[in-house]
């Protein structure tokens, strides 16, 4: 039997009632792994240990002995994430051989949940791109359309959800790394409240916009993956702890208040196949009882802007730990200095030096105040705008991405196009605030629904989402 067309909770159920059992399924996975393999949605299949997890489950539930709500169940985990006994490479050469000693904290949340770790996901190199074609391990192929990328950074997740190579699927967001891709590949992706999820054992590409994201078919998937893997982590100094309460979410969309965030419209870059679906489903909430009208956001446009600054500093911060000494290629050199350039000039591609030269030139001299004083300043700005529109309304809509998902031959000839992919969701990262992509019903290829809520107020995304999914007939339960 074919189980991969199932949303988790329906596997999980399964499972966990002895309809099916875990080794069936994983077995199952790791085929349609291997026949979709061209995708090239993973870096490692951990198909051994997983088929060990996978039994382990099974004579558990067996002896009915108490199993979590994932017991059994198949999850991807991106690659710049630990996992005791497999590969990190983060998509570099740098770490092509790099084996983590240890689970992130995620990845032990999902273990104590019982999942099976299936296998770590293909990414743009230290999570730097928006296309997946960033990656030492070559470009990922949109499942619904292989001559399409699956958007990025986390484009490996994405893709293997949306492929059913897997249940559900970790990734990390930065400025739109987790909800680009799921608009470009139809699934629901979730950019959490920064400090609710612990960001121990992933490796940093900016620290103080890193989040670790979920990636699912569904949004009451996405639930039950948040409700996992959210929560304070003593080990996460920035972590907080926060009761989500995320058991009571009912679908909601009469009374909701939606804020259309006015300025998107304004972008150069937005399609007009995006923009007469994002309209549509607006149409959509308002008939189902929700209040839609137009917000203001005036900073929103310099958000870009601000974001390119504030990332690549701290990327040029975060990745100094990348010298050919401690971990990672060496190459052989005659010095400190000489080894760790010559490694570094072999081991990082070339989305990589550009960041972290981005970085160094933007903290060098008198351009730390020009620049990055400036996008600190731009950025305390955006999040006091967008948090007091939160105040009059629920949630703040916009497009996830201003395209669909772009061809695998697209050669972006100016900066802006280069970066434009993440035009829509910087805002959410510089603020802090908790956003989520959903899938709106389109004939052609997916387009992303961004909602973006108050701080540490998923519940109330979840609530939209859920109606919406609903109402357009997206759900994709069996029920």
């Amino acid at each position: 039997m074919d189980f991969s067309s199932l949303t988790l909770k329906e596997i999980a159920e399964k499972i966990s009632c002895g309809e099916t059992s875990s080794v069936e399924v994983t077995e199952n996975i790791l085929n349609v792994i291997e026949s979709k393999k061209h995708i090239n949605a993973f870096i490692t299949v951990c198909g051994e240990s997983a088929m060990e997890t996978a039994r382990r489950i099974d004579e558990m539930i067996a002896a009915g002995k108490k199993v979590g709500p994932l017991a059994g169940v198949p999850v991807a985990v991106k690659d710049n994430i630990a996992v005791g006994g497999e590969k990190m490479t983060c998509a570099s050469a740098f770490l092509k051989n790099y084996v983590s000693p240890y689970d992130a904290t995620v990845v032990k949340k999902l273990r104590d949940a019982g999942a099976v770790i299936i296998g770590k996901t293909n990414m743009d190199e230290f999570a730097m791109g928006a296309s997946n074609k960033n990656s030492a391990f070559g470009c990922v192929k949109n499942p619904l359309d292989e001559k399409r990328v699956p958007g990025g950074s986390s484009g490996g997740s994405a893709a293997a959800v949306a492929a059913g190579m897997c249940y559900a699927a970790l990734g990390t967001d930065t400025g739109g790394s987790v909800r680009q891709p799921s608009a470009f590949c139809g699934t629901v992706g979730l950019k959490p409240t920064y400090s609710s999820v612990s960001r121990f054992g992933v490796t940093a590409f900016a620290s103080s916009l890193d989040q670790v994201g979920t990636i699912t078919r569904t949004v009451e998937d996405n639930v039950l993956l948040f409700s996992v893997v959210s929560g304070k982590d003593e080990r996460d100094c920035t972590g907080v702890s926060v009761d989500f309460e995320l058991s009571a979410i009912k679908p909601r969309l009469k009374g909701l208040k939606i804020g259309v965030l006015r300025q998107f419209i304004q972008s150069e870059l937005l399609t007009t196949s995006v923009e007469k679906a994002f309209f549509t489903a607006m149409e959509a909430f308002r008939q189902a009882g929700a209040e839609v009208k137009y917000v203001s956001v005036p900073s929103f446009p310099a958000g870009i802007a601000a974001y390119t600054a504030v990332s690549c500093a701290e990327a040029a911060s975060t990745l100094s730990r990348f010298d050919g000494i401690r971990y990672g290629e060496r190459a052989e050199g005659e010095n400190y200095a000489e080894i760790c350039a010559l490694s570094r000039a072999r081991g990082f591609g070339e989305e990589v030096k550009k960041r972290v030269m981005t970085g160094n030139f933007v903290l060098c001299g008198n351009n730390y105040e020009k620049y990055y004083v400036t996008a600190m300043k731009m950025r305390t700005r955006i999040k006091s705008e967008l948090n007091s529109a939160l105040k009059d309304y629920d949630v703040i809509a916009l497009p996830t991405s201003p395209t669909t998902a772009l061809g695998s031959d697209f050669k972006p000839e100016t900066l802006k196009e280069k970066y434009y992919g993440d035009m829509f969701t910087v805002i959410a990262n510089l603020a802090g605030n908790p956003a989520l992509s959903v899938p709106i019903k389109t004939e052609g290829m997916p387009v992303g629904l961004q909602l973006i809520g108050r701080m540490f107020d998923e519940k109330t995304l979840y609530s939209a989402a859920l109606a919406y999914e609903s109402e357009s007939g997206l759900c994709k339960t069996t029920k």
